[in-house]
């Protein structure tokens, strides 16, 4: 849709979209007063419950877990022994907090959301959808929020633990801490809090009204022309919505500015021990000051620079980027990376799914865990300990998905794909258009390198077999050894290099399975490979025991990566050709 030209055209249109946008606003207001009770009530019962239930639990383990460790000395020990005390008794108070001013918020905002979403372009009967749209969606969406918070607080949290208590000191040096330094480091950790405490709130409500009015000046301006967020016929109503919700995002923003200034603070502590000195952690205190005021300024496009002094906090700098203001060399990482200065978005929104990659990632367990399950290599036993997460489906669990990013990985390399292409080799993530989520900061850089160490290995279609068992039954020594897909290379440092990439992509995929609705989706995945299997094994047995099926090649799983190189993306005929080989692999 064309934005109006002229300004009585866009005055025009910005007067008959007022009621529209009221009236869609009310209607998601009234299903929101009505919702927003049951869901806060669900919320706040389901995950109070999980986090009394496990808080017992949760308490003697992680005490266990930290005496029992050998990455840590008896001195560091007994100081996390008595400074986790505060956290573990404030755990139950703070997630219950949480879980009323979460489940009221979700429950207010999630139907005023789908009330606009209903009215987008290509919706059908759209009065139903501004009807019904918002309301069992987010009943649902409550229980799948405490289901998720119930797998993190179990799963996640004792894996964790399970690392902390298996792993031994990195190179032989476990972790310890030097008393003599300590006193001096609270000291100044309480002196830094204080004062950024008191500054840094006085800045951030100087700077409140600032930033109130120039956001909605620049919203307005953009409604009236029809720019930025209101240039896409979809995005009206949310960009519409925000003029009314900003002073809520600024006043979230002052409460982020308070908060970030008892972090920013307490570093100072950190300072004090790393370089030993008093001093230093002082001006430390003084330049976080100047690091927060020019971090802010820069936000809210205010002019460079800070009233604050930056003084040297550190014995040892690095002449980084050749840049002669050495108060610049002290910055966090979190700040030397300073928003883009943009103008109004005057090109249309481009839809990304955040979760694109880890939906991908699902389908491909799915896809391969019927081959695996098919060859034997994954047995039914597996498939039963993976949903009740014990024995060897404790490996499968992250074996299965670390197998799945491989092939994307190994198809990514062969297409000379520069990012990494997904499972209907069109799609593909590169570093360029990947979403703006902390989740791919740390995740898909590692892959990335780990796609460029795959190509630069030109590895044999059975050298490949071998990498994906590895990866696959790295977590079952016996069953890796017993296993007879793929040769492994003659080769000792070939081997290692191989033995290398597979620990490391296990272990990104360990870290992933840590986060919210991996294991919910994963035991989806798991029971749709269980469910066919059964749909199989019943269809077979009906077609009666005297018929005999054709045998199939030792190498038929290796088939599945015996695929041509090309320069390029695959086009569509070579993605249907290897869906129709897969199918006959899996029909023998």
């Amino acid at each position: 849709m064309e934005p109006p030209r002229g300004i009585w055209a866009s005055l025009w249109n910005f007067i008959c979209f007022l009621p529209y946008f009221i009236g869609l606003l009310l209607l998601g207001l009234i299903k929101g007063i009505i919702l927003c009770p049951i869901i806060c009530l669900i919320m706040t019962i389901g995950n109070s419950a999980i986090v009394l239930g496990l808080w017992p639990v949760h308490y003697l383990w992680t005490y266990y877990c930290i005496l029992s460790t050998k990455q840590f000395g008896i001195v560091l020990k007994l100081v996390l022994c008595i400074c986790i005390i505060v956290p573990l008794f404030m755990w139950p108070l703070i997630s219950i907090v949480g879980s009323i001013i979460g489940g009221a918020a979700f429950g207010l905002l999630s139907p005023i959301f789908a009330t606009f979403d209903a009215v987008g372009e290509g919706k059908d009967d759209v009065f139903f959808h501004c009807i019904y749209d918002g309301t069992w969606e987010t009943v649902t969406g409550c229980f799948t929020i405490v289901r998720d918070f119930g797998d993190v607080c179990y799963h996640s949290y004792f894996s964790i633990m399970d690392d902390l208590r298996g792993q031994g000191p990195q190179k032989g040096k476990y972790y310890e801490i030097r008393l003599i330094c300590i006193p001096g480091a609270i000291i100044v950790g309480v002196i830094g809090i204080l004062v950024d405490f008191i500054v840094i709130s006085l800045v951030a409500f100087c700077k409140f009204p600032y930033m109130l009015f120039k956001g909605w000046h620049r919203l307005f301006q953009d409604c009236i022309g029809r720019e930025g967020p209101f240039l896409e016929t979809i995005c009206v109503p949310i960009a519409g919505l925000a003029i009314l919700l900003w002073p809520l995002a600024v006043f979230g923003a002052l409460l982020a500015s308070i908060l970030s200034s008892i972090v920013l603070g307490a570093y100072a502590a950190v300072i004090v021990y790393q370089e030993s000195s008093l001093q230093l952690g002082l001006c430390y205190i003084i330049a976080s000051l100047s690091i927060y005021d020019e971090y802010s300024n820069d936000v809210l496009d205010m002019p460079e620079g800070s009233c604050f002094p930056r003084p040297q906090y550190r014995r040892k700098t690095s002449n980084s980027g050749g840049s002669s203001n050495k108060g610049s060399l002290h910055k966090p990482e979190s700040f030397r990376k300073v928003p883009s200065r943009s103008n109004s978005m005057k090109t249309p929104l481009v839809e990304v799914k955040p979760l694109e990659l880890i939906d991908n990632l699902f389908k491909e367990c799915k896809r391969y865990g019927e081959v695996m399950v098919s060859e034997g290599l994954i047995t039914k036993q597996d498939i039963e300990d993976a949903k009740s997460n014990k024995g060897n489906g404790k490996a499968i669990c992250t074996g299965l998905a670390a197998y799945g990013i491989l092939q994307s990985l190994l198809r990514s390399a062969k297409y000379n794909s520069p990012g990494i292409l997904l499972a209907d080799n069109t799609t593909e993530i590169t570093p360029t258009d990947r979403p703006r989520d902390a989740f791919f900061d740390w995740f898909l850089n590692p892959l990335l390198i780990i796609k460029e160490q795959i190509k630069a290995e030109h590895l044999t279609p059975s050298e490949e077999a071998y990498l994906g068992k590895l990866v696959l039954l790295s977590g079952n020594p016996e069953r890796l050894k017993n296993s007879n897909i793929g040769t492994p290379p003659e080769s000792e440092l070939k081997r290692a290099e191989l033995d290398g990439l597979a620990r490391r992509l296990h272990g990104i995929t360990k870290s992933i399975s840590r986060y919210p609705t991996y294991k919910r989706r994963f035991d989806s995945a798991i029971n749709t490979i269980s469910d066919e299997l059964a749909k199989k094994s019943d269809n077979s047995n009906r077609e009666g025991s005297g018929s005999q099926t054709n045998p199939r090649s030792k190498n038929s799983f290796a088939k599945i990566f015996s695929q041509k190189s090309f320069k390029g993306k695959p086009s569509e005929a070579d993605t249907e050709a290897q869906r129709v080989d897969e199918r006959e692999i899996l029909v023998q």
